[in-house]
């Protein structure tokens, strides 16, 4: 494990904060597979401040197996750390500092397990997919998964090393995230019941969304492997009006929904557009030009994969882990899943107990544990 924890070491020194650049790190990944025979395939953002990689050892073309992560991690600010959240440290068998769950205790094991495969002769490629912007609604993967199959080609398998406890994961929700701009009248409050105010068609939307709620909690699909076992939607933030004595022309909703693969989510989105016009409707008597307008700005798949597939045996027998198990957190496998990869989540650490807290940690064991799943994966390649 030492050299895992010295990749670690360094890795948890990049403050990756999904709203800082990640090209130092990916420059020092680059470089790391580069040296060890690697081709490397860096895949830029927009912006020229972000990137990914692809990246492969062995025998070009399809196949082999895919390990994927993502560097980026969740701030720190407001949160009490009793230690340095960008420097490793160790304690009682735990190794300590923000991204060590989620997840570059993953990424570390992974390089370590590049750095031992450049020494053997594989049968099949080692492919690994590193990514940004994870953490801000699973951006990064959606804008460079269209180069995959062009650069490395698409694996037989992709293990996605989201914190499960080792378990595998088969299936988690898909999510979208939503915002609902309400537009009303101004006009003086003491006049207040002659105009549209814009937070009352919000709050009406925000009782539609309640409703929409209920009905899946009561009629809606099913699925007791999640804790919520049913699909969700969530108001997260009501904003609007400018003074007391103003009655506000515009306020903003913005909200959730996350589904499971039963409830599609075309299906759900053409139901919240309806809500959006029934409320509208209702205030136009008064007001003709009331309205509310839904714009999804952010999406990603969910997972729903069969228990007896044969990536969910390869990675049972792989992490010598016979739990199978769903997540309640999005992560970057629907997109793999959706170009035909069989995928599973399959990673150390707990996101339940660790993830996205202060003074974040990784037991020990958890990464001795996915570092002897690798070695297992190099086995498996080597034939």
């Amino acid at each position: 494990m030492t050299d895992t924890i010295e990749i670690l070491d360094r890795l948890i020194g990049f403050n990756t904060v999904s709203a800082n650049s990640n090209l130092a790190i990916i420059d020092y990944i680059q470089d790391f597979l580069t040296a060890r025979g690697f081709a490397v395939h860096r895949v830029p953002d927009g912006t020229g401040e972000k990137a990914g990689i692809f990246a492969a050892l062995g025998p070009s073309g399809p196949g082999g197996i895919l390990l994927s992560a993502h560097t980026d991690v969740v701030p720190v600010e407001g949160q009490d750390w009793t230690r340095d959240p960008f420097r490793l440290t160790r304690d009682n068998g735990r190794v300590y500092g923000r991204g060590t769950t989620d997840m570059k205790g993953y990424v570390a094991s992974v390089m370590a397990l590049a750095d031992r495969a450049a020494g053997r002769d594989l049968k099949e490629p080692l492919k690994i997919a590193f990514s940004y912007d994870e953490e801000i609604g699973v951006v990064g993967i959606k804008h460079m998964i269209g180069a995959l199959d062009g650069t490395i080609g698409l694996p037989r398998a992709c293990f996605v090393g989201e914190p499960t406890d080792m378990q595998v994961a088969v299936g988690h929700k898909g999510k979208a995230a939503l915002r609902a701009t309400c537009f009303g009248q101004n006009g003086h409050s003491a006049l207040a019941p002659q105009f549209v105010n814009a937070l009352h068609l919000a709050t009406d939307f925000v009782a539609e969304l309640r409703a929409l709620q209920q009905d899946f909690m009561i009629n809606g699909a099913r699925d007791a492997a999640y804790d919520i076992p049913y699909s969700t939607v969530h108001v997260g933030k009501l904003s609007g009006g400018m003074a007391l004595n103003i009655v506000p022309d515009k306020a903003v909703v913005d909200f959730e929904y996350r589904h499971l693969a039963a409830d599609k989510a075309a299906d759900i989105l053409g139901r919240i557009q309806s809500a959006a016009e029934q409320v509208a409707t209702a205030h136009r008597s008064q007001f003709p030009d009331a309205r509310i307008e839904v714009d999804q700005y952010n999406a990603y798949p969910g997972l729903s994969v069969a228990g007896d597939a044969p990536v969910v045996s390869l990675a049972q027998r792989l992490a010598q882990s016979n739990d199978v198990t769903k997540v309640p957190y999005g992560t970057e496998a629907g997109y793999f899943d959706g170009l035909g990869i069989p995928t599973v989540v399959c990673g150390p650490g707990s996101m339940e107990g660790q993830g996205h807290k202060p003074d974040e940690y990784l037991e020990q064991t958890q990464l001795a544990a996915c570092d002897a799943m690798m070695d297992r994966v190099l086995e498996e390649l080597a034939g």
